[in-house]
């Protein structure tokens, strides 16, 4: 009996067209972002890396899940893995008081093990500071995994002119370690680090690498800094205008270069980050589509193949305006400047 409903199916797989038995192919032009899924929401401000065949994506924190991690091994199927906290660490608790949440991770493989910085603050306050947590692998089922915080890196109080959220790290041409910061305020700010500890040489004279002036008492939206190193310059990606306010967010994503790590960064026009200016790399859908709005808060993946990616959070007018995982390959045109293909 067995054989013959064994004989029978194949008679009538045998029959069914050869087409129908193909998987559906990809659409024509499709792009990676139109393929995501899995668990792409809550999303804001992601960093990704890539540890042997997984990719991985950290997180502004939602609730008791503090800092949102997600993996993939094809950069299109995401599911949400353990947060990598779930209470404050008491430094944070102590240094800013009434924070509940740990904010727009960055994620770097540095002397052998990563370095997960990560910032504590309360909404539009500049009371705020960066952290720094390492793990030898971003693995959870690893024997050497677990997240250790190694305590606060820099701190902002009201008595400053910039804001300790948001951080970047990066390895310069000549070895030395970077820290970018910054949201609102006097803009965008650098500090050179101790490779050794991660921390900074000099906390109280960082560098002004890129700033929005406004008439006094207006807000100057920049913030979320990314700095990548490609083709003999170094790319500052910043956020302007304002994420969180979902279908309504007016957040996008500009970029200048610079032959040096400290700037001047200078948009594809000659225009100044240090000025409010830059070239737009990232913005809202057309206004036929409306669909991603705010697009911002971008990281940078260099993948083993060589082929860049940027990764940042949109927020979906399909469905309620929830902030979403986004991610889109970047080919370098023949000006020299990058392209997000979204």
């Amino acid at each position: 009996m067995t054989r013959q409903i064994i004989m029978t199916l194949a008679l009538l797989t045998a029959a069914i067209p050869a087409w129908a038995q193909r998987p559906a192919p990809t659409p024509v032009g499709a792009t990676l972002g139109s393929r995501l899924s899995g668990d792409l929401t809550p999303t804001h401000d992601p960093v990704i890396a890539r540890e042997g065949d997984v990719y991985h994506v950290f997180s502004t924190g939602h609730g008791q899940r503090l800092i949102e991690t997600r993996t993939s091994p094809d950069l299109i199927h995401w599911t949400a893995g353990a947060p990598v906290f779930t209470t404050l660490p008491d430094w944070a608790k102590a240094a800013i008081p009434g924070s509940e949440g740990i904010w727009a991770p960055d994620i770097a493989y540095v002397n052998g093990r990563y370095r997960l910085y990560y910032s504590v603050s309360t909404f539009g306050s500049n009371r705020s500071a960066i952290g720094l947590a390492t793990s030898a692998t971003l693995d959870p089922k690893a024997k050497n995994f677990g997240w250790r915080d190694e305590g606060m890196v820099v701190m902002s109080t009201k008595d400053d002119d910039y804001n300790a959220i948001d951080p970047n790290f990066i390895v310069d041409r000549d070895g030395r370690h970077w820290l970018s910061l910054g949201s609102f305020w006097t803009g965008i700010k650098l500090f050179e680090l101790d490779p050794k500890t991660g921390k900074p040489l000099d906390a109280k004279t960082p560098i002004s690498i890129a700033r929005r002036p406004a008439p006094v008492g207006a807000p100057a939206p920049v913030e979320a800094p990314f700095i990548i190193d490609h083709g003999g310059y170094y790319w500052l990606m910043v956020s302007y205008d304002y994420c969180c306010k979902g279908v309504n967010s007016s957040y996008y994503t500009v970029m200048g270069r610079s032959k040096a790590i400290s700037g001047p960064y200078l948009g594809k026009d000659g225009s100044a980050l240090m000025e409010g200016g830059g070239t737009i790399f990232l913005r809202a859908d057309l206004q036929e589509q409306q669909r991603w709005r705010g697009p911002g808060h971008a990281g940078w993946l260099h993948d083993k193949d060589g082929q860049d990616y940027v990764v940042y959070h949109a927020y979906d007018k399909q469905a309620d305006g929830a902030p979403t995982l986004r991610i889109a390959p970047v080919r370098w045109g023949a000006d020299g400047w990058p392209v997000a293909q979204y």
